[in-house]
């Protein structure tokens, strides 16, 4: 038995031997090829295909010969139609040359931006300066900049009646100069209507507030002030009741005695009975008097106090602060967020 199972173990071992060798010339090949595998395409090439890359080629040489002969509006389609086909740096490079020329500073400014999207690298040393050199001078001397913040949570805010954010938050954006209205809307608020006036080289900075519009309703005075005013002059009417029952005791007691023939010493007693019921009786007309004017004017005052409904004063707005545009990192000025 011994003798069966030496050739099978033979056998194992040889081709655990064989494994071996083949696994070491595997990675002997491998080596070398994970050596020389190729650079990774930088990013506007990476998802294109050649069919692309070769049209867009085709366009911008045509784009190139336009633009050389001035004939800058047919160069513009012809460079648009390029990157419609590759997003290439130079691409946008070019384009943006065409469109200050003709006038367009803000397409310009966020075609250079475009251009210098991907990095230092992207293009060559000297088109990159002359980007930045580029984006700098229409930061400066053909663009404004304007930044708004709004912290109404749900306030939707635009920029010469186009939507641009929602709150609460903050945006920068680059403008033309000239006047350009802001807005900001909210359902239950008062809608904030701001026209703003920037000069090229400004920022016009600022914030927006919103105030509730609703109707409430109020009242002149307290409603405490009318019952009140109604409660003294009940008290009056009751004090002069009291006061005039108070004259009329004393009043038939002075005239049973008067009458009664007394001796000579009662009669002053008497006298000052009756003439403190004349007092009392006045009195009691006096507070009759005070106690039915109380009651009129409480009347008067109650009728008076209704709840009056009107709408809140609209104390929204916007502050807007003018500043010289700071270039700082030009590629990254339309991104940059208010604090």
């Amino acid at each position: 038995m011994k003798a069966a199972q030496a050739p099978s173990f033979q056998r194992a071992r040889r081709r655990r031997a064989a494994s071996l060798v083949s696994l070491a010339l595997l990675a002997a090949v491998a080596a070398p090829a994970r050596a020389q595998a190729p650079p990774a395409l930088p990013p506007w090439h990476q998802g294109v295909s050649e069919e692309r890359k070769q049209r867009a080629h085709a366009l911008f040489q045509e784009a190139r010969d336009l633009h050389r002969r001035m004939m800058l509006a047919e160069a513009r389609e012809k460079y648009q139609e390029a990157l419609a086909s590759w997003e290439h740096p130079e691409l946008r490079l070019y384009l943006a040359r065409v469109l200050r020329s003709i006038g367009l500073p803000l397409l310009a400014h966020e075609s250079l931006r475009l251009s210098l999207q991907w990095g230092p690298g992207s293009l060559t040393p000297e088109q990159e300066r002359e980007a930045r050199s580029t984006l700098r001078a229409l930061v400066q001397h053909e663009l404004a900049a304007i930044e708004i913040r709004c912290d109404e949570r749900g306030a939707r805010v635009l920029l010469d009646g186009k939507p641009w954010f929602v709150g609460p938050g903050a945006a920068r954006r680059m403008i033309t100069p000239g006047e350009h209205v802001i807005t900001a809307r909210k359902e239950g608020y008062f809608t904030v209507v701001k026209p703003v006036l920037v000069l090229a080289g400004k920022e016009a900075s600022g914030r927006v507030t919103l105030s509730v519009d609703a109707v409430i309703a109020e009242r002149r005075w307290a409603p405490w002030i009318p019952w009140a005013t109604l409660g003294a002059g009940a008290a009056l009417g009751v004090a002069g009741a009291g006061l005039w029952w108070q004259a009329d005791v004393h009043h038939r007691d002075a005239d049973r005695r008067l009458g009664g023939g007394c001796d000579p010493w009662c009669t002053p007693s008497a006298r000052d009975a009756y003439d403190a019921s004349v007092i009392e009786n006045r009195l009691a007309i006096g507070a009759f008097v005070a106690g039915g004017a109380a009651m009129i004017t409480g009347t008067v005052l109650l009728l008076m106090n209704g709840p009056q409904s009107h709408r809140t004063d609209d104390r929204g707005g916007v502050r807007i602060e003018l500043s010289p545009v700071l270039p700082g990192d030009v590629a990254g000025l339309s991104a940059r967020l208010a604090l």
